[in-house]
């Protein structure tokens, strides 16, 4: 994506955005709502054409031509709810091309794979939704797309499915996919994920790998134990009691070598663990994104022009 742009009236839902996914990578697409991200995959896909700028999907800068080797699993699923789950995938195959019988094989395949190959012929509408949500991404993936873009893959799934759902998208990066996930599940980003692009009112606003991301929002605060009193340590903002030592926030301008000196020259102190704290990205989202009054107002506006009205399923893009 180059110098991206997309506006509805007065409105920019993006504006500005430059990243470049890498063969071969989990990478996700971070932002609170109304940051962005839907448009930004709607043009990915070619649903929408940008106000300026250019992207390139696949080698080719129309993603149009190219939407046969690209899987979507969308955040609102579509599967058709009476129809039987087995006869589902057979039909969203046949729209990629794949004949019955290979429609066939390839769906019991990977039904058995998620342990789901008793519900093959059972209607949509008797799954729990964590099953709907699995059978969403075979449908997603069943005519095994060289990119794959997946909104919130893991929603509403229990830590088995999700664990399952985890594995498999691990299997289909290492068979060569891209994937491009987005979700407001840090803890998945940071298992998975091997770079981030985090967008905020259409804007990139943090951009890397997961660890270097991470880093950069570290080094404020250390973890300590120690077997004596950790009060009055000159360079300490705040103490707060972590497990069986305290994490240290820093004063501004006080590094981490500044205060392990200190401690190193009290010996009564009995230092026995010292390590700098690197933030979780959970701790990074709410840091940079934070929590504005108008976060809620850009997320309905963005969603109006972005979500088409539906009728009948979400069929995979």
């Amino acid at each position: 994506m180059r110098d991206l742009h997309r506006r509805y009236g007065a409105l920019r839902a993006v504006d500005g955005v430059s990243f470049e996914v890498p063969e071969g990578e989990i990478f996700a697409l971070l932002g609170p709502n109304g940051a962005g991200k839907t448009t930004t995959i709607r043009m990915i896909l070619g649903l929408v054409s940008p106000s300026a700028g250019s992207v390139r999907v696949l080698g080719s800068d129309r993603p149009s031509t190219v939407r046969d080797a690209i899987g979507y699993l969308p955040e609102e699923r579509g599967l058709y709810r009476d129809v039987k789950v087995l006869d589902n995938l057979v039909y969203l195959a046949g729209l990629k091309g794949i004949t019955g019988a290979e429609a066939r094989r390839r769906a019991m395949a990977s039904l058995e794979q998620l342990a789901l190959d008793h519900v093959a012929g059972q209607p949509v509408k008797s799954l729990s939704r964590g099953m709907q949500q699995q059978v969403q991404l075979i449908a997603t993936i069943i005519h095994r797309p060289k990119l794959l873009i997946v909104d919130e893959p893991f929603s509403g799934l229990d830590p088995v499915n999700t664990r399952r759902m985890r594995d498999l998208l691990l299997r289909l990066r290492d068979a060569g996919a891209t994937i491009v996930m987005s979700t407001h599940q840090m803890n998945r980003v940071e298992e998975i994920c091997d770079r981030l692009v985090m967008l905020q009112r259409g804007s990139v606003v943090l951009e890397g790998t997961v660890r270097s991301v991470r880093r950069q929002f570290g080094g404020g605060s250390v973890l300590v134990e120690a077997d004596g009193s950790l009060e009055d340590l000159p360079g300490v903002a705040r103490s707060v009691p972590v497990g069986d030592g305290f994490a240290l926030t820093l004063k501004p301008g006080v590094r981490p070598d500044d205060l392990l000196t200190t401690l190193a020259a009290r010996s009564a102190i009995g230092l026995r663990r010292f390590e700098v704290h690197t933030p979780h990205l959970e701790e990074v989202f709410i840091a940079v994104a934070g929590a504005s009054p108008d976060d809620e107002q850009d997320s309905s506006t963005s969603r109006s022009h972005d979500r088409p009205s539906r009728s009948g399923p979400d069929a995979t893009a």
